[in-house]
């Protein structure tokens, strides 16, 4: 019977990793795997994540299971970064559960609002392939509104307009900062009518909060959400820990319900702990028991923004170094990626263009134009430069 299943297209982002592995250049240039580099090009553990591995080596004495809803403590813990230090339980209307990643948060999200009657999702294109193809396997439809003008600033236009036409009963997916792939983010007077927007409208709103601290700061990342959730009864919030905590392999996330009442906040909880046993039944343990020990220690909290701290200042450099560079790069428009956040850009490179940069100049990135900004270094960005002039022009 396993003959009757077809073959599958390789993952496009599969494909451009193991292309630039094959390729001999010494100095290629990676643009296209989502994860931070430092401007020597490495990915580290964080001290402060480092630290509390050891403790919790030290300290651990057991590995028997915890439940579908994972580390509390750690959920727990999270919430007065993402909600605010004042009442981050919004009186019982807000609680949660830990994930695998901000992936199985979104699964578990989406499989909720099915659950509660929801058929479509809106969501704002382009956005992170995996959002529609969790949506497809799942039997729900996305509907689908322009996020990006040609200027490399939002269209809040396309957004009342989906807004506007949206039926009773639908979700709204926001990225809750960093959006990716392109890294424009609504502004805070816009964030101020989205709230109202979807307030009015009755809508449920999902956001996906996978890069906070990333862009602006923790609650500069954090504020627009907290401005839908200050305006709204209900609200799913997934949460990802793997960029800000360099967790990316030990899957740390969580999701968020915001409900209109702490007894309605538990009855959906217990949702998503019957999705999540039939899911994964339980969550990783490792990567969430180290975030909790560095959020309950202030020594290694201090130590964990700090690294952040440093992490958002490199790709702010490199932002505007790219910007700075505008006038030396033809027939492309890069001045709006110093005023756009987080990892992801997109430059208006066709598929010609993109493989020409590849063949050429041994730069590597997604089809669509999208880079990774973090795969960028002083030592390298006169390079990658140089080898967009040459194909752009």
């Amino acid at each position: 019977m396993l003959d009757r299943l077809d073959q599958q297209p390789a993952d496009a982002l599969l494909a451009l990793i193991k292309l630039y592995d094959a390729d001999p250049r010494a100095d290629k240039i990676d643009l296209g795997v989502g994860v931070y580099r430092t401007d020597d090009g490495a990915t580290p553990v964080f001290a402060a994540v480092k630290a509390a591995e050891q403790k919790l080596v030290a300290e651990q004495d057991s590995k028997a299971y915890l439940g579908p809803e994972g580390d509390m403590g750690f959920v727990h813990a999270l919430m007065p970064y993402v909600f605010g230090a004042q009442n981050p339980t919004m009186d019982g209307r807000i609680d949660g559960m830990q994930a695998p990643g901000g992936t199985g948060g979104l699964r578990l999200a989406f499989a909720l609002a099915k659950r509660a009657g929801i058929k479509r999702i809106i969501t704002g294109g382009p956005t992170w392939p995996n959002h529609p193809q969790i949506l497809a396997d799942l039997g729900m439809e996305s509907v689908n509104f322009n996020h990006a003008r040609a200027d490399g600033t939002a269209d809040l236009d396309a957004l009342r307009t989906a807004i506007a036409n949206a039926q009773d009963g639908d979700a709204l997916l926001l990225h809750g900062c960093c959006h990716n792939p392109t890294g424009i983010d609504y502004t805070p007077a816009q964030w101020d009518e989205i709230a109202a927007l979807v307030a009015d409208s009755g809508l449920l709103p999902i956001i996906d909060l996978a890069y906070q601290g990333l862009g602006q700061g923790m609650e500069e990342d954090a504020a627009g959400m907290r401005k839908v959730l200050a305006a709204v009864p209900e609200a799913l919030i997934c949460y990802s820990c793997d960029k800000n905590f360099g967790l990316y392999r030990e899957r740390v996330g969580a999701l968020y319900v915001l409900t209109r009442s702490a007894a309605d906040t538990a009855k959906v909880l217990t949702n998503g702990h019957i999705l999540a046993r039939v899911n994964w039944s339980q969550p990783p343990d490792h990567g969430a028991a180290a975030a909790r020990i560095v959020l309950e220690d202030a020594g290694l909290t201090r130590q964990w923004l700090a690294e952040l701290d440093e992490m958002r200042g490199r790709m702010r450099e490199v932002r505007d170094a790219l910007a700075a560079a505008d006038n030396r790069v033809a027939g492309l428009d890069l001045t709006a990626i110093a005023t756009q956040n987080g990892l992801f850009s997109i430059l208006n490179l066709d598929k010609d263009q993109i493989l020409a940069i590849r063949e050429r100049h041994g730069v590597y990135m997604a089809g669509s134009g999208r880079i990774n900004v973090a795969g960028l270094t002083m030592g390298n960005i006169e390079k990658f430069i140089a080898a967009l002039a040459d194909v752009a022009g």
